[in-house]
């Protein structure tokens, strides 16, 4: 309702109109944000699906015993606080944090590098370790329900393990990386905290400038549709995602 209303001064003109979603929609810095937004997310999310998978697998198929208890000690750092773990990532990354310590004390570099903080890399960095706990239990779960009997079926026949896994493992796994990839992905396009620490103005997302327009620019009109257009724009991606997972499997059949 507010993206259809228009900001006056102090005051809302409740006349309905659509220059809300035409000024954001005609304003080139508005949609490279957003299109900015939408990048960093899908690198997260790959990012968080290449880094959990292979531990996921390795607890489903490698380990034996105590996995519950692997588990819980991989998924423990995430309850601390976000806030916290973000603060981290500015020691490690930051300009005499520790990457830049450790490679000046290996001789690699004389001075502190500074493209390791404040650009889209360290938020694609520091989002994709925040969610990783988040992808790595589906995964897993898809991978440990997966029938030993059809890998073993797969080696017998004389597939190696890198065709066991490619005609075998990874399509009955695919539910749970589809679940995995969109509960990292949709959070992440609006997120506003980790760019706001990390990210500096190369690395502002489309959340930022949402949080602006509610707070120090007081244009919830503006806000509104910013907030709309970027769940609609999600939304298609999303969609077109779910249906082409379907249409692989179809040609896989």
């Amino acid at each position: 309702m507010y993206s259809f209303w228009t900001q006056n001064d102090l005051s809302l003109d409740k006349t309905p109109t659509i220059a809300n979603y035409t000024t954001f929609l005609t304003n080139p810095v508005y949609l490279e944000i957003l299109a900015r937004s939408v990048t960093i997310s899908f690198a997260a999310t790959a990012l968080v699906i290449v880094t959990t998978y292979p531990v996921a697998a390795f607890i489903a198929f490698r380990v034996t015993k105590r996995k519950a208890l692997l588990l819980l000690l991989i998924t423990a750092p995430f309850w601390t606080s976000y806030l916290v773990r973000l603060f981290a990532w500015k020691v490690i990354l930051g300009y005499n944090g520790v990457i830049n310590s450790g490679l000046i004390w290996l001789g690699l570099i004389e001075k502190p590098l500074s493209i390791l903080l404040y650009n889209p890399l360290a938020v694609v960095i520091t989002l994709a370790h925040a969610w990783a706990a988040f992808a790595l239990l589906p995964i897993y779960i898809s991978l440990e329900r997966i029938d030993r009997s059809l890998i073993e079926a797969s080696r017998d026949l004389g597939d190696d393990w890198w065709a066991t896994f490619y005609r075998v493992v990874l399509p009955l796994s695919m539910p749970g990386v589809v679940a995995a990839s969109l509960i990292v992905f949709v959070p992440t396009v609006g997120d506003y905290i980790t760019p706001q620490l990390v990210g500096g103005p190369s690395g502002m997302m489309i959340g930022n400038v949402i949080q602006s327009m509610f707070g120090r620019s007081n244009n919830w009109p503006l806000g509104a549709a910013m907030s709309i257009i970027s769940i609609a724009v999600v939304t298609a991606i999303v969609c077109a995602f779910l249906w082409s997972t379907r249409s692989s499997k179809g040609v896989s059949r």
